[in-house]
């Protein structure tokens, strides 16, 4: 409109057009082009600029919003008294009027939030077990010792866990009328399979699908599916699930001492693991968001959704470039 004005008024003003010739082409109304005249008469071409409607003063004050980016980053709602570790604009709603005595909704909290830069994500998850202090000596000290062991070796270093997908896996979100949650038809059967993979920087997945419980026997026979065929030593990086360190394992990996060597990622840090978010692709993005009928429906999905994985080696390499996997890039 700003650029509609300025031609209207310089085609009267310049070139000498009746205001009526420039009402007709332009097909602005007679009230609306002598107001720009009057404008820009007096205040010149600024006069002709879109003015902001007047309107009351903000509820949610500069303070108030400093208040919010603090309280928000800066702690959980558990440390105000409420029975949950995430923030919600109700919530937020409800602890701006207790402190400022102000009565706003939860949707002018968002647009606040949206302008301060915070926008509403899934959060990453620490447990309280967890030792900053042993990951920050994993990060700095003990994954480069691997890096360098791994590069005296010629070995290539993966990443391995484990996961287990069953029927009653669900994930995501569906329309639905208003204040009713919307009724899905799903399988109460139970059964599932458990899985063992591993990530490579290179964009390399390998995995194994099991029907019972991962033991000491069932990973050890996964650990010689990993070196069959393989011609560089092999460095794998684990969590401590308890047979990862068991004495039938250790036997094993001391004797193929020269194909293998397995080191423990940090406890209770599995966002340091960048295989686990094979888990988030194939739990949360593919088959708990798929009509799964029975357990032989659901090992054909598991499977294609692990080798349609497998093939987009992109996808798996985007895995090592989160700000907690970041780190494990730099071992190619």
């Amino acid at each position: 409109m700003d650029y509609i004005r300025k031609i209207a008024i310089r085609a009267v003003e310049e070139k000498g057009y009746s205001p009526e010739t420039v009402i007709e082409v332009l097909g602005l109304s007679r009230s609306c082009i002598y107001t720009w005249l009057r404008r820009y008469r007096a205040e010149g071409l600024p006069g002709l600029d879109t003015r902001t409607a007047p309107g009351s003063t903000p509820v949610i004050t500069p303070e108030m919003e400093q208040w919010l980016r603090e309280t928000v980053l800066e702690s959980t709602p558990v440390e105000h008294g409420y029975d949950t570790v995430l923030w919600t604009r109700a919530i937020l709603a409800q602890m701006l009027g207790l402190r400022f005595g102000i009565e706003v909704s939860g949707r002018t909290v968002s647009l606040h939030l949206n302008r301060m830069g915070l926008s509403y994500r899934k959060p990453s998850y620490r447990a309280t077990e967890q030792d900053p202090h042993e990951v920050e000596y994993f990060l700095q000290v003990k994954f480069p010792a691997i890096q360098r062991q791994a590069e005296k070796l010629g070995a290539d270093s993966v990443f391995e866990d484990e996961s287990g997908v069953n029927l009653q896996t669900h994930a995501g979100r569906t329309w639905g009328q208003r204040g009713q949650a919307p009724m899905v038809v799903r399988t109460d059967a139970r059964g599932g399979f458990n899985v063992l993979s591993t990530v490579e920087a290179s964009g390399d997945l390998r995995y194994h699908v099991e029907a019972d419980n991962v033991n000491s026997a069932r990973y050890i026979a996964f650990l010689r599916q990993l070196l069959r065929g393989r011609t560089r030593p092999l460095i794998l990086l684990v969590d401590r699930v308890s047979f990862h360190g068991s004495k039938q394992v250790r036997d094993f990996v001391r004797a193929h001492r020269h194909q293998l060597r397995v080191f423990f990622l940090p406890r209770h840090a599995p966002a340091y693991n960048p295989d686990e978010h094979v888990w988030e692709e194939i739990k949360d993005k593919k088959i708990g968001r798929q009509p799964v009928k029975n357990k032989a429906d659901l090992k054909k999905r598991l499977h294609s959704a692990l080798k349609s994985l497998q093939r987009r080696t992109g996808r798996v390499i985007s895995f090592f470039h989160l700000p907690e996997t970041r780190y494990a890039a730099s071992n190619v």
